[in-house]
């Protein structure tokens, strides 16, 4: 259970940012982690919810609702799953939008970990009790196929083909704009962002990270893409596609709802825009070597309902058998 922690500002106290103060004010704070909860507006000042940047004056009445703490393991929750694999060593699910890969702050049940461990009894430990299994994620409303390991041997050596790159992924994504080219390649380092540590943006010096894209239909303000992974950086996708100016359809983060100038037919858009509340990306395709017999095995999870609701009001051809 949340509880609430209520602070009064004295007479007399000199101006200070509220981010500042309440890191002062309340044990274990950090000051990201106070940026995060009054973004999330957890933090009200007499009954209203404020910016980091707010200046706190005498007598304001500051109410935060602190979250439970994490945790110490994830717990097995009856949740459905949709299995498209499953032996001794690992699993493979069609993860849907909207559920979590992994327990974490604000997110400590309805994920994915917790759903397998109630269907798998028990996982590889892979060094976090929160994180058992997990060799790679997909985004909260990123949906598509996954992978994840049932015991230890198996966790190395698939975390062995994420690390080594040989593990073959295949994206597909509804993004703005049109493009001049029919395929390209997208190299920008990535690292978290000065203006938002939540995000992550194309920075200087950032982690090397590299994205092939194909145009596979292209509409009149959007495109539907297909895109390869070379790197696996948090985020990728969606900030490179950001960066060259074709954020991915829908996106709240990174500019994917915010519609650009000189489009016509707006109340349309906004219509595609209600179909898809998320960013409409999929991990459409899944290979990779099995840890113990070594076969080639390849995955593929179809376009799910919002995205294909999508696409045929775009007016695509043929959508549940769009190309690979």
């Amino acid at each position: 259970m949340s509880h609430v922690v209520e602070i009064i500002v004295p007479p007399g106290k000199k101006k200070e940012r509220i981010d500042v103060y309440i890191t002062a004010h309340v044990e274990n704070a950090t000051r990201n982690k106070v940026q995060q909860a009054i973004r999330g507006g957890t933090v009200l000042v007499n009954g209203e919810p404020v910016r980091p940047s707010y200046t706190v004056m005498p007598d304001d009445v500051i109410r935060i609702t602190l979250p439970r703490p994490p945790p110490a393991e994830a717990v097995p929750e009856n949740i459905p799953l949709e299995i498209l694999f499953e032996d001794e060593d690992l699993i493979i699910v069609n993860k849907p939008a909207g559920m979590v890969t992994h327990p974490a702050y604000g997110n400590y049940t309805g994920t994915l970990v917790n759903a397998l461990l109630y269907h798998c009894g028990t996982l590889a430990a892979g060094g976090d009790p929160v994180r058992p299994g997990i060799v790679h994620r997909l985004d909260k409303d990123t949906s598509g196929v996954m992978v994840v390991a049932k015991n230890d041997t198996a966790h190395a050596k698939l975390a062995r083909q994420f690390a080594l790159r040989t593990i073959r992924r295949e994206y597909q994504a509804v993004v703005w704009g049109k493009f001049a080219s029919s395929s390209g390649l997208i190299e920008a380092g990535l690292g978290r962002s000065k203006s938002d540590r939540k995000k992550m943006a194309v920075v200087e010096g950032g982690k090397s990270a590299a994205t092939e894209y194909t145009v596979l239909e292209q509409f009149p303000h959007l495109a539907l893409l297909r895109l390869k992974l070379r790197t696996g950086r948090t985020h990728q996708i969606r900030v490179h596609l950001a960066h060259i100016n074709h954020p991915v359809f829908g996106d709240p983060t990174y500019n994917g709802r915010h519609i650009p100038g000189g489009i016509t037919g707006k109340a349309h858009i906004q219509r595609l825009l209600a179909i898809m509340p998320r960013q409409a990306l999929h991990a459409r395709t899944l290979g990779f070597v099995h840890p113990s017999s070594r076969r080639e095995l390849d995955f593929e999870s179809p376009l799910p309902a919002d995205m294909q609701e999508l696409l045929e009001s775009l007016g695509s051809p043929g959508v549940e058998n769009s190309p690979l």
